[in-house]
């Protein structure tokens, strides 16, 4: 009871900085740098300095580098922006997934039970579906290393990014949200990868969480809310469900995923 409880406090205390964390996502006063203001259509570094001037700096951290990772050349750089951009995309899409498909799946009504057990269902019910999948997030990534990657004519130009491209910018824009000027261009784009930013955070806890406990991720969080709940309840002398009962809830159910248990 009392490791449960303690490991309960762990996932709780998770989940408050996960939601402490994610006011930084939502800051729109980005921090401006006097560096080379970004192109929406051809990229150039005009001065030396943090990253090159790629947007992306926030108060309050403002230049954080710890690892120095940032000090390569431009066109290095420039492809850490790249994929970090992609990643942030994608984990955005996934966490929207994780909570969207868990509550309600748009596509297979037969799908159930935590996210990371989806893909698993539906091969068995489609099993074209991932290979169909597969096809079309070939497509969207030849179309990107079209748009933004320099044709490997020699080696020297091997894995580079075109010289007017700019990193993420593969041109679709549907609804035209992307800003003509260029101030307000880094600023959308300082939002992006903020929020990309939280969401591999989040898509990361997730995975984590469910593979611990197998249970849909807005379960564990009213479990969690739950316990807080009893624990002030208990504190304050007021009758209620005992928090050791909920701790147990929260990690029932949890298959031996890694084998510890052999």
């Amino acid at each position: 009871g009392g490791e449960l409880h303690r490991e309960a406090g762990k996932s709780r205390s998770m989940m408050k900085l996960l939601l402490l964390t994610s006011a930084a996502a939502f800051t729109t006063a980005p921090v401006r740098t006097p560096l080379a203001s970004s192109s929406t259509s051809v990229f150039a570094f005009t001065e030396p300095g943090f990253c090159d001037g790629l947007p992306g700096v926030l108060a309050p951290t403002g230049p954080w580098d710890p690892l120095g990772l940032s000090e390569v050349d431009g066109g290095e750089l420039r492809r850490y922006r790249e994929a970090e951009t992609q990643h942030g995309r994608v984990a955005m899409l996934a966490v929207v997934g994780f909570l969207v498909a868990e509550s309600w799946h748009p596509l297979f009504k037969d799908v159930s039970g935590p996210a990371i057990d989806h893909l698993t269902q539906v091969r068995l019910e489609y099993p074209a579906f991932f290979e169909f999948g597969a096809f079309f997030i070939g497509l969207l990534e030849i179309n990107r290393a079209l748009t933004g990657w320099a044709y490997p004519s020699s080696r020297r130009v091997v894995n580079t990014l075109n010289e007017d491209y700019y990193p993420g910018d593969v041109g679709f824009d549907p609804l035209g949200l992307k800003p003509s000027d260029p101030a307000a261009f880094d600023e959308m784009v300082t939002k992006e990868l903020q929020h990309g930013r939280l969401a591999m955070l989040a898509a990361a806890g997730f995975l984590a969480q469910e593979l611990v406990n197998h249970k849909p991720i807005l379960e564990t969080l009213k479990l969690l809310f739950l316990i807080d709940q009893a624990e002030f309840d208990k504190l304050e002398g007021i009758a209620g469900p005992d928090p050791t009962v909920i701790d147990k809830e929260i990690f029932s159910a949890a298959p031996d995923t890694f084998g510890f248990g052999k």
